[in-house]
């Protein structure tokens, strides 16, 4: 089947829809029609493309008449240089539909659970791992995302040995999946008297959150323990047990949530948590079946991946994965990751097209 064709079945496709949403029989059918509207919503781009190449194709195959038949020159110049653009912009739509066609992944539209945790370089990799969280605090603000809280364990000295939170919003899975792996820096610490630059480690880790529907757990499968949550002290301690602490008893994973002064919303959090660790769990055995024939331009997403390096003395930033570097360390780490994001999720669709014989 070539593009035509299937762009075609597509469009057609497209207006059963509208003919079905517009039914009066299906009006009381609301898991139909939000069915259907999801559907629609996707395949709204992709007929609007296909409507602008359709036009492309008629205006060429009517300049091409003009060539072949007119015997006014002047007319005939002027179909051959409008000829020239058409090609170049028949050329720029299909490139747009191709990636238009490629498969979506299913988790893009997902909120997700973020966990940040220190890694090798002591106090200093926790103030990384507490720079990577503003960073992305400030990226979900300037987004208009809205972030909770789950779990967070200080330093102690304004560092974050390990922080679990959750961005809802739109399609955050498909803009921060590549964030995961082991993410670098390298600086010279406030406490190191000679300037000599350290390199330390944090890893992110970024799972789609899980429905209820996805994921069964059975309740006999859990261990939960309830304990006083901890605090610098003060009238902010919790005098309680509210703070909750789930082990998964087939996995050995272990999430436990303690930011709630309520232990009924500490324990809906934490089972949050666990529900998107084992649904992240389900994909990478699912995508270790797949590896033998795709491996990823922007890497498996595994901790054991060091993704990116943060080097303050030059003001760099490089993605390993795409071999990109940025000279925009200052304003990336405050949260300006629009075109590092963008240049992963290019370098994801180029791969897929190369896959696809598409390019």
């Amino acid at each position: 089947m070539n593009l035509s064709e299937r762009l075609k079945k597509i469009s057609d496709r497209f207006e059963i829809i509208n003919q079905q949403l517009s039914d009066p029989s299906f009006m009381n059918d609301r898991d139909m029609i939000v069915k259907l509207s999801k559907e629609r919503s996707e395949l709204v781009e992709i007929v609007k493309a296909y409507e602008d190449y359709t036009k492309v194709l008629n205006d060429i195959k009517g300049n091409k008449e003009i060539i072949n038949s007119s015997s006014d020159q002047e007319l005939t110049s002027l179909a051959e240089a409008e000829l020239e653009e058409l090609e170049e912009r028949k050329e720029k739509l299909e490139e747009e539909i191709k990636v238009l066609l490629l498969p979506k992944d299913p988790n893009d539209n997902k909120d997700i659970i973020m966990e940040i945790r220190a890694g090798t370089g002591g106090e200093e990799a926790a103030l990384f791992a507490s720079d990577l969280f503003r960073m992305y605090s400030r990226y979900a603000e300037v987004k208009g995302w809205k972030l909770e809280l789950m779990d967070i364990s200080d330093s102690g000295l304004g560092g974050i040995k390990e922080v679990v939170f959750s961005i809802s919003g739109n399609n955050i899975f498909g803009n921060l999946k590549f964030e995961s792996g082991v993410h670098r820096v390298q600086r010279v610490p406030e406490t190191e008297a000679s300037g000599r630059v350290h390199t330390s480690a944090a890893s992110v880790a970024v799972l789609p959150e899980a429905e209820d529907v996805q994921i069964d757990i059975n309740p006999n499968d859990l261990r939960i323990d309830i304990f006083r949550s901890g605090g610098a002290g003060g009238q902010n301690v919790n005098k309680v047990e509210t703070a909750v602490r789930i082990i998964h008893n087939p996995t050995g994973i272990v999430v436990q949530c303690q930011d709630e002064r309520s232990q009924l919303k500490n324990r809906q959090k934490a089972m949050k948590v666990l529900r998107a660790r084992l649904y992240d769990l389900k994909l990478k055995e699912h995508n270790a079946e797949l590896s033998a024939q795709r491996k990823s331009m922007v890497g498996s997403g595994d901790r054991s991946d060091k993704i990116r390096t943060y080097n303050f003395p030059q003001n760099r930033v490089t993605d390993h994965r795409i071999g990109l570097t940025l000279y925009n360390l200052s304003g990336i780490i405050e949260g300006d990751l629009d075109e590092l994001i963008e240049q992963l999720k290019l370098a994801d669709r180029t791969e897929k097209l190369q896959e696809n014989g598409q390019t």
